[in-house]
This record gives C-alpha cells, sequence and structure tokens, in this order.
C-alpha cells in the first residue's frame, strides 16, 4: 500500500498566493480562493488524525471497555467526562472539517471539478453522520453560513441521517460526470481512485441504514433491504477499505501510536485482553502488545483505585499501534458483517453465515494470519456456526475484533447491546450512550437540548 506524507492544515495558507503582496481588503495570510487539491488532504488528515483518533474517539474506547487508566478513580474509565472535552472535536467537525469540505464542493462545483465535489460529499456525509452519533441533535441546515448565522438552530437526528443520504447519493452522482480536475497524489485516502470512492458511498449508505434498525418510524427489516441493496456496489476487497497511511517519521506518527506511548498512562483493559484469550482468539498478539515487564498478555482492570506498574500491563501491538500503522476507517470486513447481520434480519442464521464467515477469515488474512494454522482452524470451528439464537451476539462480537479501535464499535454495542458490557466499578453513571455538548456551545450557542445527559438515548437508539 503507498504511503502518502501529511501535509498540515497550514498548507491551506501557505501552499496558496495571493497576486497582491499588499491589500487592504484581502488579507494574505487568510487565502479566499484555495485550489481544491489543498484543501482535501488537509480535510483527511483532520479526519483519520483528530476525528476518528481524536479526544472523543478516546473515550469510545472507555465506553466499550478496550482502554484502561492506570489513574485513581474517578477517570474517564469511570465516565467522568465534562463538556469542555468536546470543544476540539466540535471544532474539528465544524471548522476545519465541514468548513473546508463546503468551500471545497461549491469550488469545484462551480468550475465543474465533480470529482473534487464527489469526494467532498461522501467525507462530509461521514463527518456529519459521525457527530450526530456522537451528539444527537446538530447544527446542519443553518450552519456553515459564516457571519450570516453565528447561532444556528439544531436539526434533528432523523433529519442529519436524511441529509446524510442525500449527500451521499449527490456524492455518488457527482463521481460518475465528467470532471475538470482529477485528484491523485493530493487524496491520501484512495489516489483519486473513483470506483473505489463510489463504493466507499454505497458502503457507508449501507452502514447508516443498519444503524436506524431501531429507530422509530423505521423496521429492521426495511433497513436491511435498503442495506442489502447498497452494498450490492459496495466495497468487494480489502484494498477497498478507507485507510489513511502514516508514514512514521516524527510530526507524522499515527495517533493511536502517540496516545499510546511509553508513559502514557493508557493501557488496554483486562476486559478486553481477558475477552481475546477466553476465546483462544489467533489475533491476540496481533492486536495486543506483551506487558514490558511481564512479557503476558495482561489488561489493566477498569475502576481500579490501586495504581499498577505501567509495565505490568498490554498496549495496543504494532499493526494498529505502531508509528507508522495505518488507520482503517471504513473496513472491507464491515461490508461483509453489515451484509451478514442485514440477511440474518431478512432470511436467517443459516443465509447469513457465509457472509459472517468471510468476514471473520477476511480480518484474520488481513493480520497477517494462515487459514490453515491450527489455531486459526480451531478458532473458526469453534466461533463460524450461527443459529438464530446467538447470531446478532457473535456477528456483532466479531465485527467488534475486526474493527478494533473504530467508532463503530460503540455505535454499535448501543443499536444492539453488544458486544456486551457491564457498569464498571466505582461508575459515575450508567455506560454513556452519547457525549456532552461542547462548553463552546453552551455559551455562544445555547439550545435546549443541550441539557441532554451521557445517559440519555439518541434518537435511532431504541430501547
Amino acid at each position: 500500500m503507498k504511503k502518502y506524507f501529511i501535509i498540515g492544515f497550514t498548507a491551506l495558507v501557505a501552499m496558496s498566493g495571493c497576486k497582491k503582496f499588499i491589500d487592504v481588503n484581502n488579507d494574505p495570510n487568510r487565502p479566499i480562493n484555495v485550489q481544491e487539491s489543498l484543501i482535501l488532504p488537509a480535510v483527511e488528515t483532520a479526519i483519520s488524525h483528530s476525528l476518528f483518533a481524536g479526544t472523543n474517539a478516546i473515550q469510545v474506547q472507555h465506553f466499550v471497555q478496550a482502554v484502561a487508566l492506570n489513574q485513581p478513580v474517578p477517570n474517564t474509565g469511570t465516565y467522568q467526562v465534562i463538556n469542555a472535552e468536546s470543544d476540539g472535536d466540535w471544532a474539528t467537525v465544524y471548522s476545519t472539517i465541514l468548513n473546508n469540505l463546503k468551500s471545497m464542493i461549491d469550488k469545484a462545483t462551480a468550475d465543474g471539478s465533480y470529482a473534487y465535489s464527489g469526494i467532498g460529499k461522501v467525507l462530509f456525509a461521514y463527518t456529519a453522520a459521525t457527530a450526530t452519533d456522537f451528539w444527537g441533535d446538530i447544527p446542519m441546515s443553518e450552519s456553515l453560513k459564516g457571519a450570516d448565522n453565528f447561532i444556528p438552530s439544531y436539526d434533528s437526528q432523523e433529519s442529519v441521517y436524511t441529509f446524510v443520504q442525500q449527500y451521499l447519493d449527490e456524492g455518488i452522482a457527482d463521481l460518475a460526470k465528467e470532471s475538470k480536475k482529477q485528484p491523485g497524489s493530493d487524496d491520501f485516502f484512495y489516489s483519486g481512485d473513483l470506483d473505489k470512492w463510489k463504493k466507499l458511498a454505497y458502503t457507508l449508505k449501507a452502514r447508516y441504514y443498519m444503524h436506524l434498525t431501531k429507530a422509530p418510524g423505521h423496521t429492521a427489516a426495511e433497513q436491511a433491504t435498503l442495506a442489502l441493496s447498497a452494498l450490492a456496489n459496495g466495497m468487494t476487497s480489502t484494498d477497498d477499505a478507507l485507510v489513511f497511511s502514516y508514514p512514521g517519521s516524527a510530526g507524522n506518527e499515527n495517533p493511536w501510536y502517540l496516545t499510546f506511548l511509553p508513559g502514557s498512562t493508557l493501557v488496554l483493559s483486562e476486559h478486553l485482553v481477558e475477552t481475546l484469550k477466553d476465546r483462544s482468539d489467533p489475533r491476540l498478539p496481533v492486536l495486543v502488545a506483551p506487558a514490558e515487564a511481564t512479557g503476558l498478555y495482561t489488561g489493566r482492570p477498569i475502576g481500579q483505585n490501586d495504581l499498577g506498574s505501567l509495565e505490568d500491563y498490554s498496549i495496543v501491538a504494532p499493526f494498529y499501534g505502531s508509528a507508522n500503522s495505518y488507520n482503517y476507517i471504513v473496513n472491507y470486513e464491515e461490508a461483509l458483517f453489515l451484509r451478514a447481520e442485514a440477511t440474518f434480519i431478512k432470511s436467517g442464521s443459516v443465509a447469513a453465515m457465509p457472509f459472517y464467515q468471510e468476514a471473520i477469515k477476511t480480518n484474520l488474512e488481513k493480520l497477517g494470519l494462515s487459514l490453515t494454522s491450527a489455531n486459526v482452524v480451531a478458532f473458526l470451528t469453534a466461533r463460524g456456526t450461527l443459529s438464530d439464537a446467538n447470531a446478532m451476539q457473535l456477528i456483532m462480537e466479531e465485527k467488534s475484533t475486526a474493527n478494533f479501535l473504530n467508532l463503530e464499535n460503540w455505535t454499535d454495542w448501543r443499536r444492539t447491546g453488544y458486544p456486551a458490557v457491564v457498569k464498571v466499578p466505582n461508575a459515575l453513571t450508567d455506560i454513556p450512550r452519547r457525549f456532552l455538548y461542547p462548553q463552546s456551545e453552551l455559551i455562544s450557542n445555547p439550545q435546549s437540548v443541550q441539557t441532554a445527559k451521557m445517559t440519555d438515548r439518541l434518537w435511532w437508539d431504541g430501547q
């Protein structure tokens, strides 16, 4: 897989020229006409680095009990979260990503560069969906209007989901048009391969259809039908995955590597490590690094007051946790698990099983494991058979492992209850089902919905 060097957000400024040396009406340090090829790489970097692996993403790993803090309680692991902790991710969503994508889409549409507008709409939909899955109701129809509206109203999550599907459809349509400009090396995700962008868009459509299997006004069968239709045009191999590659040089490291750097108080949880061990999961050594002091796979219990030695606990292994690891933002395996879930809803466990088994095997091979090795064969025998009684549980459990460190694991738990987790010792509240609205919004744009508690259910999070 080709590696790309990261262009920082200053690329939007530093790489843009000005026609006049001094112009009182045009600030040379804040260009108003930035090329699509300069906006796209900075936005993609922000999505991978700050949205997929930022502050809220780390908190998600606490909520699904994948990580633990070697700190006295209360802490994030016992659900001590404050509004201000969402300030940075909210700014990333609106100021860094959506605002710049809107500029790119508007410019690309005006000059007939539909490849860029299509990519922009797919990324816009992904970001908007991620934001509403974080917070619920969010500004959308009145957002990004600059000085025209500093206090946009909030749109319902239901209307945001409608917008997301509409924008994915528009993105697919734009990607099929003749384009004046074509992305290349400025596209860090797919190097301008528009077929892969279209497959991603259809896979995201399926993902967001399945999010609504318990939403008011929707049925699981209806959503499964829509998802299967979208997946017919979705990802077809691991090469289609939405992946961000990090060079690993200073300043260009994978953010999960930085999160688990030696000396950090964040380690993997006992819940995650013991679950993999109990299942004799051959992926254990690929996902989990042995503890430095003991050489054993050891997670820290969540919610304990006592402090252990950091060297006694495991952190993320190099496949996901090295400086030059890839961020797998949307996996091909997810498409297969979505197909398995939707097929189970429509046609039962026997029909779903081939897609479920293919998803597990695809993930094992991606992680470098041989399907013919004895431990893999034994694992597939133990975990490979679905019944109507266990299908949803097994699909979600295996999807969670294949989606290691992915935001989707929290969404899947909220909508299905799997993989099962229980409230940790010394918890300050029940397991969070949403993020608190950022303090910056409470001050600058107060809305009635901002009183929501972390344990309140989102619109699609049916009982």
